[in-house]
């Protein structure tokens, strides 16, 4: 069996360990490969960032010293999988040589952007080019969306499309009725996590006008949503075990962006979550956006207007929720479920192994 290291950059509370890592544990092992996810920064961290708050020194040290270690007796596996960076700070070509066996690099964010920033100083030139190296250096890169595998194929030619996916035995659409507008609330949801809630400034003037018409509800999952005129805004705190009953209870999913660099970097995962369980929805043209919502299981929009629009239609017109909502999920099935992606992975790890 072949042991392969999972390097993550933060613990099991953060959705790319979850989702670009562990969740292919079980399905590996049957292809005679044994994944061991380790993480550097773990759950406390990005509760401490969430929170405004730092994590002790003391703490970040001690990560540090585990990682190293573990990176000290890597003799055991046979290859490893590197999610966006060993260490923040640490110059590319020295994370190579810290990597003594053949090792995907794996990347959902344009992570590279992080290490462009002036604020950075003197220290720019030394870092700007950090995960170029790291791809450099990989034998083979898998990247979440097409414009990344782009980015990645030009420094690196083994560069593979490998979107975030789910469990589609796991995210089950409800058997529910649809909200008939007016005699129940318009139910819009989203999902993210407090470093990205400040995209849903993006349509807080179409849901005001919108609740203008009547009644409108924004259930906000794990992160922090502005309050909105006319409309009942629900925050509700992320949970593992309710994530998918909540996304059930939206009528459509949304995920607005800002169109610049890094949101053209970003996934669509959350709108996979959303179609995975039946539901449609409504997306700023964007990225990978564009990739993942086809015209028959859901709409994309690029200004208020828009969006007014492509949110009165599906208020309006329960039948063709419902529609988009299965043709959404058949999408999921056929192009962004665990299912398919196991398969590649397995392959690619044989792959790369054999050729070393």
């Amino acid at each position: 069996m072949l042991k392969v290291l999972g390097l993550s950059l933060y613990g099991p509370l953060a959705a790319s360990t979850r989702y670009r890592l562990e969740q292919y544990i079980p399905g590996l092992s049957e292809y005679g490969i044994d994944l061991q996810v380790h993480y550097l920064l773990g759950d406390e961290y990005l509760r401490c960032r969430f929170q405004v708050k730092r994590l002790p020194l003391v703490s970040l040290l001690q990560a540090g010293c585990k990682r190293l270690s573990l990176l000290f007796h890597s003799q055991k596996f046979d290859a490893a999988i590197l999610y966006a960076e060993l260490f923040p700070l640490l110059p590319g070509w020295l994370e190579r040589q810290f990597i003594s066996k053949p090792y995907i690099y794996d990347f959902d964010d344009a992570f590279y952007l992080k290490y462009r920033r002036e604020k950075l100083g003197i220290f720019q030139p030394v870092l700007g080019k950090k995960v170029d190296q790291v791809i450099a250096g990989a034998t083979a890169v898998t990247a979440g969306n097409k414009g990344l595998m782009s980015y990645a194929k030009a420094i690196n030619k083994k560069s593979f499309f490998f979107p975030t996916v789910v469990d589609i035995e796991k995210y089950q659409p409800a058997k529910q009725v649809s909200s008939e507008f007016p005699f129940t609330p318009f139910t819009v949801g989203w999902i993210g996590s407090p470093s990205t809630s400040h995209y849903l400034s993006v349509i807080t003037n179409s849901l005001s006008a919108l609740g203008l018409e009547g009644a409108v509800k924004l259930i906000a999952i794990g992160g922090p949503a502005p309050a909105i005129p006319h409309v009942e805004v629900i925050e509700k705190k992320w949970q593992e075990e309710t994530e998918i009953s909540l996304i059930n209870s939206f009528d459509v999913g949304i995920m607005p962006l800002h169109d610049d660099e890094w949101a053209r970097g970003k996934c669509a995962f959350k709108l996979i979550q959303y179609m995975a369980c039946g539901v449609p929805v409504i997306a700023s043209r964007v990225g990978a956006n564009i990739d993942v919502v086809q015209p028959d299981c859901g709409m994309l929009v690029s200004h208020t207007d828009e969006w007014i629009k492509a949110l009165r239609t599906m208020r309006d017109q329960p039948d063709l929720r419902q529609k988009m909502g299965n043709a959404g999920r058949h999408r999921i099935k056929r192009h962004y479920s665990l299912q398919q992606n196991l398969p590649q992975l397995s392959a690619i790890l044989h792959d790369i192994v054999k050729k070393h």
